[in-house]
């Protein structure tokens, strides 16, 4: 395990990313649901406060945990008037799986062909010597998006108010360094 997670660090070192700042707008970007219909983003998040998350897959346990730990929050989101929305790039078909397992409650969206990882610019490409020490730990992000352009995201979380104008952005190259629920809150007005 010592050596996926020395492997799966090196990913973030390769990360090449110029994320979105506060104070731009929701990229227009399209999205698939787990049962694969089109949605835009921005038609996700009308009128509506958002708090979206960006994480690689469902075979990154970190990513995993940090789902798992956004579901203690949710109700206080809610409440708070926000929703949120997990983006993967993974595609429908696994992004599905993933709930059926996890019955995670907020929405879970397929980005497997990057495009909104593109807009809001986390999006890198793993080389390929990374490519194939993955797939040799039984981890193929090519078959798990259904797509051969070899991308990840940088994990991020961003706050989206309802006028579509950013006004929180947590990132990090480092995959193991996320956003705690107590920030997160903090971030979205949650004291």
């Amino acid at each position: 395990m010592k050596t996926l997670a020395l492997l799966l660090s090196s990913l973030a070192t390769l990360a090449i990313a110029e994320p979105l700042a506060v104070g731009a707008k929701l990229p227009d970007a399209a999205v698939r649901s787990p049962q694969g219909v089109t949605h835009r983003l921005t038609d996700l998040a009308k009128d509506k406060k958002t708090v979206f998350v960006f994480y690689r897959g469902g075979w990154c346990p970190y990513c995993n945990n940090h789902l798992a730990e956004l579901v203690r929050i949710e109700p206080q989101l809610l409440e708070a008037g926000w929703q949120i929305i997990a983006i993967s790039p993974d595609s429908p078909a696994k992004v599905r799986a993933a709930l059926e397992e996890t019955e995670v409650p907020y929405m879970l969206v397929s980005d497997s062909a990057m495009n909104a990882a593109k807009a809001f610019g986390l999006a890198f490409t793993v080389d390929d010597e990374t490519f194939a020490r993955l797939k040799g730990f039984g981890i193929d992000i090519e078959a798990d998006s259904g797509q051969n352009h070899r991308m990840l995201p940088v994990p991020g979380v961003f706050l989206v108010d309802e006028s579509g104008e950013i006004t929180f952005a947590h990132h990090d190259p480092d995959y193991k360094e996320r956003l705690s629920n107590e920030d997160l809150l903090k971030a979205a007005g949650i004291e």
